[in-house]
């Protein structure tokens, strides 16, 4: 067993995993010049950058020109596109770092991550000071994608990866991932897997603790690999239960899915054509959806509550389908009713939360 923990681990192929730069207050001439500056950055280095929506970021990027201090700890960030909204911003709230582009507002914002976008060098100095604080996420990343490997292996028992001397991260394949303070993605990346008897399960009370769903689920999001088994894109896909996750985590593609498969099963391509998404996405969220055991391709193993689909449904988006009972149900002398057209699809999912 040791063995072959040793080798599904050295074996695996590296990643960077993907880290989200939420942007307020850039024209879009500025935003396409800071992903460059992102992408240039993420060539040579540990983890790649992406830019985009405030919600789920792990940095936010503001615009000193366009933010003004409201009093206290909150400010206001103008849109820096035209017609675009303005974002309030309390600060102390804020999980994540801020970090400011000149020109630096007077006062309102106390960021110890200041760059100017006329001169490259000094976005990378800040995101080289941002992945020292970033390490725990790297680490997190390392170890969900040696879950992933040793999920066919490793069965759903308890196991302390090491490098030898010191437990780097406490793994229960039926419930909890525990990483030490220390354990950064280096040494992650050589560490051993030793399987333990349940007894021996136990959790340092300064471990970071967290649910292997919520491990899983964070590496879906970030990873540039397919997770997705290839039995997925060819047979029927069941809903087997909800998430065991925050729900503010969900994403929309991930809402309309479950909210499909509750009402039948379907293939692959049946789903891209009920929800309209293109292939990718719907691979990436159907992967998310699989690593944290919310959908099946086993029959047996789905949900028993999923709701009847209604009639006409199961044609697609805006297809006409006849609703008229088998003439077996009509009294004698009664006419069928008149075909009607079935209500619209309705697509409606929460919409994304802002920052």
């Amino acid at each position: 067993m040791l063995n072959a923990a040793v080798a599904a681990v050295s074996n695996m192929p590296s990643e960077s995993p993907q880290l989200r730069v939420g942007l307020a207050g850039f024209s879009l001439e500025q935003q396409d010049q800071v992903r460059r500056l992102l992408a240039d950055a993420g060539a040579a280095g540990p983890a790649t950058w992406t830019a985009g929506e405030l919600a789920g970021c792990d940095v936010l990027f503001i615009n000193g020109a366009r933010t003004q201090s409201l009093g206290g700890d909150v400010v206001r960030i103008a849109s820096g596109v035209p017609g675009g909204r303005s974002v309030q911003i309390a600060l102390a709230e804020l999980d994540r770092p801020v970090a400011v582009a000149r020109p630096f507002p007077s006062r309102g914002v106390g960021s110890s991550y200041l760059f100017d976008l006329a001169d490259p060098s000094s976005l990378h100095a800040v995101l080289d000071q941002l992945l020292e604080g970033l390490q725990p996420v790297l680490a997190r990343h390392v170890l969900a994608s040696q879950v992933l490997e040793q999920d066919t292996t490793a069965g759903s028992g308890v196991w302390h990866v090491t490098d030898g001397s010191t437990v780097l991260a406490v793994v229960d394949l039926r419930g909890d991932v525990a990483l030490a303070p220390q354990a950064g993605a280096p040494e992650l990346g050589e560490a051993v897997w030793i399987e333990r008897p349940r007894a021996a399960l136990d959790f340092p009370p300064s471990y970071d603790r967290r649910s292997l769903s919520l491990l899983m689920w964070d590496y879906a999001l970030r990873t540039r690999r397919d997770v997705l088994p290839p039995r997925y894109r060819s047979g029927l896909l069941f809903f087997r239960r909800p998430p065991r996750l925050p729900h503010r985590l969900l994403q929309d593609g991930h809402l309309l899915l479950m909210r499909e498969l509750t009402h039948a099963p379907a293939s692959f391509d049946q789903l891209g054509q009920r929800t309209g998404l293109p292939a990718e996405a719907l691979a990436r969220d159907l992967g998310a959806l699989y690593l944290v055991g919310a959908i099946t391709g086993n029959p047996k193993r789905a949900a028993q509550h999923a709701l009847p689909r209604r009639p006409g449904r199961d044609s697609g988006a805006g297809a006409l389908a006849s609703v008229v009972p088998s003439d077996l149900h009509l009294g004698p002398g009664r006419l069928p009713p008149e075909p009607r057209r079935p209500e619209p699809l309705d697509y409606t999912v929460p919409a994304r939360l802002e920052v």
